[in-house]
């Protein structure tokens, strides 16, 4: 698109053009204007004042003799306006003859604005000539504000094109990551799918590999010698870790495909619940665990419950030796705008925020959310048994109750397992879950401890 740029100076230059054949006539009407701050070219011929007009064009006014060798005023007239760039140049006409209306007429025919008689009065002649030049600055100034508005309504549509563009290509990126979320959302139900069936189909071979091993040691122990009774005993512990891994992954991908109903849940009761299954343990470890006064929240039971308890075995198993486990579980409450988040997510209403502190071995925070990872272990079986599964089941479980979860710990010192929900959960579940699934991404917290 070709676009005409038009540069108008703010403050133009005031050019007249003087025409007569005669010098002391040129030199009069000089003086006579030269103290009001004009630029004045002169020519003393029709042909000269063409030849003048052909260099330069922003005359803001011609005065020019009628009675002239050659070509008259009038034909001089006439050969200007002939050409397109010099139309817009007003012509005054000075003359010595008398005020017929036969010449005033022809005057105004060949394109002349006004009428100065001679002897030229001053002050009448200064008076219509800056009443031209004014009328030439106001027609300036339009010009030049013409010009800006041109160039802001050009940028104006350029911004309007770009903004477009970039809607455009906005909805196209959101239309693709609908997309790529919802295959992503198949994708990982048919993984979850997968993982549960044939977690559940490689119980039965495993069954039997325990079953058949279990009779060979009680049938044929006398016959077995020591490495035989070695070997059977590791293929023992080996099935006993596989079936763990099966039940654990198990419990991972049906946290997905399970739609369960959120109940209001009483939290000291269903962790006193978690505490009664875990007494043995308890009781061998030694531990001491403190649970402070938690809240009522709506909550899926069975998936909290398998929360808190997944998060106080994590605790019992990894205690230091020469040590007693103190494990401390308790609340509070804080303002979602004083949670730190993830840029584009800020959190809104009221949350809580559930902690399970210990005083076991503790990590390298730089693993803090590596350990979240499924099969993802920071210890070797040697040290400590475990599948790498029930941290990423945590994960899960918290996810689907719209919330965050996080550690922060420091080596040999313990560590703080976060938990943070909302206490609206019910509301939320209300108005944005369908079929127990929510339509939201979990809420997003960094640790800024």
């Amino acid at each position: 698109m070709y676009n005409e740029k038009i540069i108008v100076s703010s403050k133009p230059e005031i050019k007249l053009l003087l025409v007569d054949d005669r010098e002391d006539n040129l030199f009069s009407i000089e003086s006579i204007l030269q103290r009001d701050g004009y630029t004045m070219r002169k020519a003393n011929s029709g042909r000269a004042a063409l030849k003048a007009l052909l260099k330069e064009q922003d005359f803001t006014l011609i005065l020019m003799d009628v009675q002239m060798p050659e070509l008259n005023g009038f034909e001089t007239a006439t050969m200007i306006y002939e050409r397109e760039k010099l139309r817009h140049i007003p012509i005054i006409f000075i003359t010595a003859h008398d005020r017929g209306d036969e010449n005033i007429f022809k005057g105004y025919q060949m394109g002349g604005v006004d009428y100065i008689y001679k002897p030229v009065n001053p002050e009448l002649l200064r008076a219509k000539v800056a009443v031209f030049v004014e009328l030439y600055k106001k027609t300036h100034q339009l010009m030049a504000q013409e010009q800006r508005l041109k160039a802001v309504n050009q940028n104006l549509q350029k911004e309007i094109q770009e903004r477009t563009l970039s809607e455009q290509k906005v909805n196209l990126l959101n239309q693709q990551l609908m997309e790529n979320i919802m295959q992503l959302k198949a994708t990982n139900e048919e993984l979850d799918r997968f993982a549960y069936v044939a977690s559940h189909d490689l119980q039965e071979p495993l069954r039997k590999i325990m079953i058949f091993g279990d009779r060979l040691a009680s049938k044929y122990d006398e016959l077995l010698g020591g490495d035989g009774k070695e070997y059977l005993e590791r293929m023992r512990k080996a099935s006993e870790r596989m079936q763990l891994l099966i039940n654990n992954i198990l419990d991972f991908s049906k946290f997905s495909a399970a739609s369960q109903s959120f109940e209001q849940t009483n939290l000291n009761r269903l962790v006193e619940e978690v505490l009664s299954d875990l007494e043995i343990e308890i009781e061998r470890k030694k531990a001491k665990i403190t649970v402070g006064n938690l809240p009522s929240l709506s909550v899926i039971p069975g998936q909290f419950r398998q929360l808190i308890q997944n998060l106080l075995s994590n605790s019992l198993k990894f205690c230091k030796a020469d040590t007693t486990p103190e494990i401390k579980l308790y609340a509070d409450s804080v303002k979602g705008e004083n949670l730190p988040a993830f840029p584009g997510q800020v959190p809104t209403g009221d949350y809580c925020r559930i902690y399970v502190e210990d005083n076991g071995i503790g990590f390298d925070e730089e693993y803090a959310e590596k350990i979240f990872v499924i099969f993802q272990r920071l210890h070797s079986n040697h040290l400590f048994e475990g599948t790498g599964i029930g941290l990423s089941i945590c994960k899960k479980i918290v996810e689907k109750h719209s919330g965050s979860i996080f550690a922060t710990s420091t080596p040999d010192k313990g560590s703080v397992f976060t938990i943070v929900l909302p206490c609206d959960q019910r509301l939320i579940n209300g108005a944005t879950r369908t079929n127990g699934v929510p339509s939201h991404s979990p809420l997003m917290i960094k640790d800024t401890n």
